[in-house]
């Protein structure tokens, strides 16, 4: 072994991808269902790592390529996380507050016992740092204490527990996930038979229903050509009407009208077709449903799209993504033109956008290393990660600026946070198990142990008792909360892989991360001046 671990010391590209294929074999393993996915990388670098150091060899991934990655992550997942981050916002004060007060009541309890321990400020401070897995907490707590060495240590020995604690966290919270009440609806797609005589407006009940349902296809009586109703449309008695939409707002639709029919509207293509069209062509990214005006040029509705393994309700105000699959329903004449217009193409799923990435990947690294003074006159940065998330939030959210496409399809953002995710848990395993050897020969690591399990575990059953309960939080988001509270991707990685990509998951993550890098950095400076 000796040999190959001397060769691999010499071939750090080499080894990380050693890393991330004989990592992922292993995550593959399921043992009654459950495997660790990409978090098998981190566990299996930390082994390799510590293995080697008994040799006297260095195994290291280099921190450039784990800052890249890790990078390449947060701003993937901020961009398929930014129009949803910015609707939920509102509903995550209370939850951030919460994690900030949890940070401030996990640091007092482990600077009290630490002091009543006998351990050192420095110590203390780097054991907060790997109880919570933030390596630039680590290094302002070195700062702060100017015994980087010594914070180290109680870093390296908490860091383990810090990932597997909130791995437990965020199992738990998956294994009620499945009654998650803020699941959203499945659509439904249902025929309906008027049976009112005071001829209502389909506009007001769009109106009433907040914009969620589509009206996709009218029939005056059971014999008539099928068209495609418009707003201002009233429907008679007799009339047949199809709805798409949440599940029970179609089914409130279906009682407000009159009640489900036996007949089908979709099975008749005679008049009005459907399709499901891929978004391939740059110049429709980043534009709404409505200003695309369907129904200007086509006579066409756009009633779902699918973006990713998720179906969504056209409504006016959404953006549009390259890789979407949007549900096309028009006059079977229109159809190879809307297919035209739209591209329908599969390099609208791959399309990596290079210009949004390249731009958005400079302004993210340059934001986090902005200088932010704190009162002690010291002064500490966001760092690459928490920077290029801030900025893959808001280039999601716009869409495009001017003529310049910000977004990139979901199934590109997806592979590109996955092969980021893969590279940074590489370097930090292998990092952290290069510290193990010289962390367990100092004669307080079981005193480190404890102390880094007591402030990881008040993180996890805190923001878990808390979420679940008092702001009622469904377990599939609460999973991606965790994971961003402990600012961990091992932890995302694993509920992703449990929820094959819930976009909640992702959601629950990027609401608190910026913050959450940011609390955490300013807790252990302050551990590590006092």
């Amino acid at each position: 072994m000796e040999i190959l671990f001397t060769k691999l010391a010499d071939q750090p590209v080499l080894f990380l991808f050693l890393l991330i294929g004989i990592g992922m074999a292993f995550g593959h393993v399921k043992i009654k269902g459950i495997g660790l996915g990409a978090a098998a990388v981190l566990f299996f670098a930390i082994i390799l790592s510590a293995w080697a150091e008994t040799y006297g060899i260095h195994l290291r991934v280099t921190r450039e390529l784990g800052t890249l990655g890790l990078a390449l992550f947060t701003f993937a997942i901020g961009m398929n996380s930014g129009a949803s981050f910015f609707h939920n916002l509102k509903s995550a004060i209370g939850p951030i507050l919460t994690m900030v007060a949890l940070y401030a009541i996990a640091a007092a309890t482990g600077e009290f016992i630490g002091r009543m321990w006998g351990m050192d400020p420095a110590l203390i401070a780097g054991t907060f740092a790997g109880s919570v897995t933030n390596t630039p907490a680590l290094s302002a707590a070195g700062q702060a204490s100017g015994k980087l060495d010594l914070a180290t240590v109680g870093y390296s020995i908490a860091y383990l527990f810090g990932v597997i604690g909130m791995l437990i966290a965020s199992a738990a919270a998956l294994s009620y996930g499945k009654r998650d009440k803020d699941a959203p609806s499945p659509l439904a797609n249902r025929t309906i038979r008027v049976e009112r005589d005071d001829h209502p407006c389909l506009g007001d009940i769009y109106t009433t229903l907040g914009s969620k349902i589509t009206f996709s296809r009218l029939r005056r009586g059971e014999t008539g050509p099928i068209m495609r109703p418009s707003m201002t449309d009233t429907v008679d008695k007799g009339d047949l009407v199809t709805v798409v939409g949440p599940r029970e707002l179609v089914a409130r639709v279906a009682t407000e009208l009159g009640h489900p029919s036996s007949h089908s509207l979709i099975e008749d293509r005679t008049y009005l077709d459907f399709r499901r069209v891929t978004i391939s062509n740059p110049k429709l990214a980043g534009h709404t449903v409505e200003e695309l005006d369907l129904a200007g040029k086509f006579s066409a509705t756009i009633s779902r799209v699918r973006r990713g393994d998720v179906d969504m309700i056209a409504e006016p105000g959404l953006v549009l993504q390259q890789g979407d699959r949007v549900r096309v329903v028009a006059p079977t004449s229109k159809m190879r033109e809307i297919t035209k217009f739209f591209g329908d193409s599969a390099r609208g799923l791959s399309d990596l956008n290079p210009i949004s990435l390249g731009v958005g990947m400079a302004l993210g690294i340059l934001i986090g290393e902005i200088p932010i003074f704190t009162p002690t006159g010291a002064y500490f940065s966001i760092g690459s990660a928490a920077g290029t998330l801030i900025v893959g939030l808001i280039f999601g959210r716009l869409g495009r600026i001017g003529p310049i496409v910000t977004a990139m399809p979901f199934t590109a953002g997806q592979v590109l946070a996955e092969f980021g995710l893969l590279v940074f848990l590489a370097q930090a395993g292998a990092n952290a198990g290069g510290q193990i050897e010289k962390a367990f020969t100092s004669g307080t690591w079981l005193q480190i142990l404890l102390l880094g399990i007591i402030m990881t575990s008040i993180m996890a059953i805190g923001l878990y008792v808390i979420m679940r309960w008092a702001f009622k939080m469904g377990g599939t988001k609460l999973a991606g909360l965790l994971a961003g509270a402990q600012t961990q991707p091992a932890v995302l990685a694993f509920a992703n892989s449990r929820t094959n990509m819930d976009p909640r998951v992702s959601l629950g993550y990027a609401l608190v991360y910026p913050v959450a890098m940011i609390g955490k950095i300013l807790v252990a400076q302050i551990m590590g001046g006092m």
